[in-house]
């Protein structure tokens, strides 16, 4: 079963005559004229292909020349259960004390195994330049794609094009050229996301490699500019959730019609800025082949999570041993990469399948949900929001016509998303005298491979052909209309479908026109019939009732098979959470009445049992007045509007920008807000795109520190990276809450509206587009409390004073560890990336 995973790659794809042998031939293989997958309506063209392999004297596991850095033993073994992604984020940190296992919520210093950069490796590169460095620390750890404006032909774009590829060269770096795939499904295939190995690139859908079991997340521009000058950045491990697939995908169902429901079922950000550990029995994850993992992972960052993380399994390893034997035998010649052999081989796979990394038993979730596969049917997403998931068979009775349907991104457009769609066309032909149908009359259909080998595959098996026979329009390999670029937009009106993973308002063209996203098929189907429907593969099971998912593991009790080393684990985890409760209890007893529950301050005779470093430059304690915004999901253009970020002299100067922040949120916040207060503001402060003048725009205003009830994930990282402060403490927000706006329906908690893309906003190509805001109505939106924070940095705890008269209280936070305070100290992470080079590191 283990060849299944591998099953929907078996057609080599075409190479250039230049590298044939004709002395060298192949005999033909006797199989079937298609292979069916495991539960599963694709199948694989069994065409044989008229060419042959490069000759090669021995497999590279043969071989004595394998590059010694892919035999550096993994680290040892934790005594303390881990995660898989905190096993992997361990391997990947440096600096620890000896004997520390990370775990959620640690800062850690990371040296990641790959770093990617696409379109913005020259703003990268030039941030890289401006903080004085001059030489790439690893060029082994930096991968460069081109893949975002593949169709733009301007000189302008075409001349940062060639600055690209000219400072990789110079560097010794990795390059794909515009046109050869897009990065993220370059970084699989080439083997830079390799399982049990963490990599990033400033791009959201970095979660991708979680596909194939690479812990892979994104990062910003400053991250990416300090990687390439010192192998590091920081990053704070998230909370991790276990996502519990049970059951086996039917007919008919698809890995994106896994993740749509997912983000559908699941929409009130269960799993926001959480890591996502995928798992299942056997039998349920061989029902999900790696093409699918790959879509699912990907559209993890929808689901709003920052990782989507498979298991390496058989599944996994049948596809790698594919990999490696295809690597062997077609040596596709570059120019601008090292070869695919040097990752993909056998001999790598042998030392990884000795022990690969796995989560220990007893690791600790944040939090568990399940989804039982068998009882899933085609979704489609939207329109507009990936939070709204509707069953197929729904959306066929409303008979909804399209316009446009697209097949393309990084997310569904390999080559058995392509042999899928084919499929759909070729089924058709039966009624249709053999010929190859059209598509329907007044719809655009758009087709573009995730990777140029991808479409090569597709060529070669006559999936490619059939779907231009059928009308559909090729465009280049890359992202294009994914992300509103190029050929083939929406158009005001219009309505259209995509296997891509995004449909916010506008981001695919007109705001005035409906996305909808489905799988390759539903796609293909709605091409093919002018509306969206489905091939017809799904049959609904007898006595089916509803979908069933929800909290836990999904295991029925009667059915669960558990260990004495599972059951005493079980009923370890049981008493920590009965004594959890009973501190919390304690702690809500003691508090002052009126006063929110806190912890009771960790204190032995006025000093706390655990203190932290305090570096030099770092101080101890932050105080200040609390300045109250009371509203969720205040994102990144309600801080610094969006018309001022690309006016580079505006947001050069702090003066200008003090006089707009959160201008966007309330016009009256800068006669309000004073140099010195702390902004207090609700949940999900900072959503929206990467923009880094959301932080510096606070700083310029004069205040050093934000308190919200929770942050969006890159405002905490642009915030640390540019030296402002920030610490949540939800109980603060519910206090405030109470105390100013009794009569708010705010719950305090983001994600309960749907998701739109402010107008202003069409810059955020490579974050997730900001919520609605949450406001309270006919209240002012800054409000000077007249109340005190202090964070006591050494103690890591909040002292809140209400008013002269009013109750003092306490409440244990976070640690801000040594590492993070340098940065801070030093101004930022380009700061402290300056210091690192002039230390000559």
């Amino acid at each position: 079963m283990a060849s299944l995973g591998a099953g929907r790659s078996l057609q080599r794809l075409a190479r250039s005559p230049a590298v044939l042998r004709p002395q060298c031939t192949f005999a033909r293989a006797r199989v079937p004229t298609a292979t069916y997958l495991h539960h599963r309506p694709r199948y694989i063209s069994s065409t044989y292909p008229q060419r042959q392999a490069e000759p090669a004297d021995a497999f590279h596991s043969q071989l004595a020349s394998a590059p010694p850095d892919l035999l550096s033993r993994p680290a040892p073994t934790p005594t303390t259960p881990q995660t898989l992604t905190e096993k992997i984020v361990q391997r990947y940190s440096q600096g620890l004390p000896e004997g520390k296992f990370v775990k959620s919520g640690d800062y850690v210093t990371l040296s990641p195994h790959h770093c990617m950069t696409h379109d913005n490796s020259w703003p990268v590169a030039t941030k890289f330049m401006s903080i004085g460095a001059s030489k790439i620390h690893d060029k082994n750890q930096i991968v460069m794609t081109l893949d975002h404006d593949v169709q733009n032909k301007s000189e302008k774009n075409l001349s940062k094009y060639s600055k690209i590829e000219q400072f990789a060269k110079t560097q010794g770096i990795d390059f794909y050229p515009a046109g050869r795939g897009i990065g993220h499904q370059i970084m699989v295939e080439e083997g830079y996301a390799w399982p049990g190995t963490m990599a990033v690139a400033s791009d959201s859908h970095s979660n991708m490699y979680g596909g194939v079991a690479c812990l892979g997340t994104p990062v910003v521009r400053t991250d990416a500019a300090s990687i390439w000058a010192t192998g590091r950045t920081w990053w704070q491990i998230p909370p991790i959730a276990r996502v519990n697939f049970t059951g086996i995908l039917p007919e008919g169902v698809t890995g994106k019609d896994v993740i749509v429901a997912l983000c559908g079922l699941f929409n009130n950000d269960e799993v926001l800025n959480h890591a996502i550990e995928f798992t299942g029995s056997t039998a349920t994850m061989r029902s999900l082949p790696v093409d699918d993992r790959l879509a699912i992972a990907n559209m993890t960052t929808e689901w709003g999570a920052l990782s989507g993380l498979f298991p390496i399994d058989d599944v996994l390893k049948g596809w790698l041993r594919f990999k490696a034997t295809e690597a062997n035998m077609y040596r596709a010649p570059t120019q601008t990469a090292s070869p695919t052999i040097q990752r993909f081989n056998h001999e790598r796979l042998d030392y990884l399948f000795e022990d690969p990394v796995t989560a220990d038993k007893g690791a600790t979730y944040a939090k568990e949900l399940f989804l039982d596969l068998s009882t899933l049917s085609p979704y489609v997403s939207g329109p507009n929001s990936v939070k709204v998931a509707t069953p197929l068979a729904e959306l066929e009775q409303q008979s909804i016509n399209i316009n446009k349907a697209y097949l393309v991104s990084c997310t569904n457009s390999r080559r058995s998303d392509i042999a899928a769609a084919a499929k759909v066309f070729k089924d058709a032909a039966a009624d249709n005298g053999g010929k190859i149908p059209k598509i329907a009359d007044g719809v655009d259909f758009y087709i573009a491979a995730a990777s140029l080998p991808e479409q090569q595959a597709a060529e070669e098996q006559g999936d490619w052909q059939a779907l231009l026979e059928a009308g559909a329009q090729p465009l280049p390999s890359g992202c294009g209309p994914c992300i509103g670029l190029g050929t083939g937009l929406l158009e005001p009106g219009e309505v259209g479908i995509s296997a891509s993973n995004r449909n916010f308002k506008g981001r695919m063209g007109s705001t005035d026109a409906k996305a909808y996203l489905g799988s390759p098929e539903v796609v293909a189907a709605s091409a093919l019939q002018g509306k969206i429907a489905g091939p017809g593969w799904y049959e609904r099971p007898e006595g089916w009732t509803e979908v069933k998912k929800g909290e836990g593991d999904g295991i029925k009790e009667e059915e669960r098979m558990i260990t004495i080393e599972d059951a005493l684990d079980k009923l370890v985890r049981e008493a920590e959470a009965a004594i959890q409760e009973g501190e919390a209890r304690l702690a809500g007893a003691t508090s002052s009445e009126g006063s929110p529950s806190a912890s009771v301050p960790d204190e032995v005779d006025g000093e706390s049992s655990s203190l932290t470093e305090i570096l030099p430059g770092f101080p101890e304690k932050v105080t200040g007045e609390i300045v109250w915004c009371n509203a969720d999901n205040v994102n990144t253009d309600a801080i610094y509007p969006g018309k001022y970020t690309y006016d580079d002299a505006f947001s050069s100067d702090p003066a200008k920008m003090a006089t707009v922040t959160m201008e966007n949120y309330d016009k009256n916040f800068g006669k309000v807000a004073k140099p010195g207060d702390i902004l207090v503001s609700g949940f999900n402060f900072g959503c929206g795109s990467s923009r880094e003048q959301a932080a510096t725009a606070i700083l310029a205003k004069g205040i050093n520190l934000v308190v919200a009830g929770s942050f969006g994930n890159i405002f905490s990282r642009n915030s640390i990276n540019n030296a402002l402060m920030g610490v949540e403490v939800p109980k603060l927000i519910e206090r405030l809450r109470t105390v100013f706006s009794p009569s708010s329906t705010s719950t305090g908690q983001a994600g309960t509206a749907p998701i739109t893309e402010p107008a202003q906003n069409k810059q955020s190509l490579d974050s997730p587009p900001p919520a609605p805001q949450a406001k309270p109505a006919e209240q002012d939106l800054t409000v000077r409390t007249g109340w005190t924070f202090t964070w006591d940095v050494r103690r890591s705890q909040v002292v809140v004073q209400e008013g002269e008269s009013g109750e003092s209280w306490t409440q244990k936070v976070g640690e801000l560890p040594p590492n993070v305070q340098e940065i801070i100290a030093r101004g930022g992470l380009e700061k402290w990336v300056q210091k690192e080079i002039s230390s000559g590191i």
